[in-house]
């Protein structure tokens, strides 16, 4: 389904819903009773059918409000001393002036192993704040004076190796970062999933919006943002994260997914199965920690 075709067939959805929220209510209440002779599979089917129809009227209200943006910067470093450098940089100058100029959260994540790459997510209100973000900081007495030595690094000494920037516009079931875990230990977990083209990507974002996303709450996949990806490398793609109080509940939660009978319902779909909207090992998945300063 082409992006202007889901948007129109959701707003009708959503006026629907506006116009008849007590009906989809009570719908609801008497789907939740098991039918004399209803098998479970036939039960469980129709339950998911409700619930994806209510997840499209939730979807469909989300359209009307302004969806945030996301960036998402990926600092390749080479060595110990660039990850002091780029932790100080972050900690005790970017980070507070960002928030300084709104923008907040500011989540700063590094690998499960290794040195590098590190990732710092920053939400934006729109795209004009994302461009005029670097202008604005450089407007910062605070800012220039706390970090110096990275923002002046000279080319014999590098701050960092390289920066790559992604830019995402968030879904519309998902339209602002959420910070849903806070334990000591959490760890997040980075996905990305490309698709052959713009019309198989915008149908893998129909799925999550209407449908598996809600699926993701339900079982403890817990989302931290979901984004289509408007300008960076791996293009068409959406990129998502989740956090978990630990790797266990991670695995725990996966596997609960996996057995759902929603999600199996969703996933036998032909429309949606991965054969037909994603690339074939388009799939990115990593496992993140934050750092002490993160405020993701």
């Amino acid at each position: 389904m082409e992006r202007r075709e889901f948007l129109a067939k959701s707003c009708v959805a959503g006026m629907a819903s506006l116009g008849g929220g007590v009906l989809l209510a009570q719908e609801g209440s008497d789907a939740a009773k098991r039918l004399p002779n209803e098998s479970e599979i036939a039960y469980r089917s129709r339950l998911a059918r409700l619930r994806a129809r209510q997840a499209a009227a939730r979807a469909a209200e989300a359209v009307v409000q302004v969806a945030g943006y996301y960036e998402l910067r990926r600092y390749e470093i080479e060595t110990e001393a660039q990850k002091a450098g780029l932790d100080k940089y972050l900690s005790g100058a970017a980070i507070p002036a960002w928030n300084r100029l709104g923008v907040k959260p500011v989540g700063v994540f590094y690998p499960a192993e290794g040195l590098s790459p590190v990732y710092v997510l920053l939400p934006h209100r729109t795209v004009v704040a994302f461009a005029t973000l670097p202008q604005k900081a450089d407007e910062d007495k605070e800012y220039l004076l706390n970090g110096a030595d990275f923002i002046n690094a000279p080319a014999d000494k590098p701050a960092y190796k390289t920066v790559e920037v992604q830019l995402m516009v968030a879904f519309q079931s998902m339209p602002q970062l959420e910070t849903p875990v806070d334990a000591p230990g959490r760890i997040f977990q980075l996905r990305i999933y490309e698709s052959p083209s713009e019309k198989t990507g915008l149908k893998k974002i129909e799925m999550f919006d209407t449908a598996e996303l809600a699926i993701f709450r339900k079982v403890g996949l817990h989302p931290v943002f979901f984004g289509r990806t408007l300008a960076g490398t791996k293009m068409p793609n959406l990129t998502y994260m989740l956090a978990f109080k630990d790797m266990e509940e991670s695995k725990a939660n996966w596997k609960t997914f996996g057995a759902d009978p929603e999600w199996k319902e969703l996933r036998s779909r032909p429309e949606y199965a991965d054969k037909a909207i994603l690339r074939d090992k388009g799939i990115t998945n990593l496992y993140l920690k934050p750092a002490s300063y993160s405020q993701i």
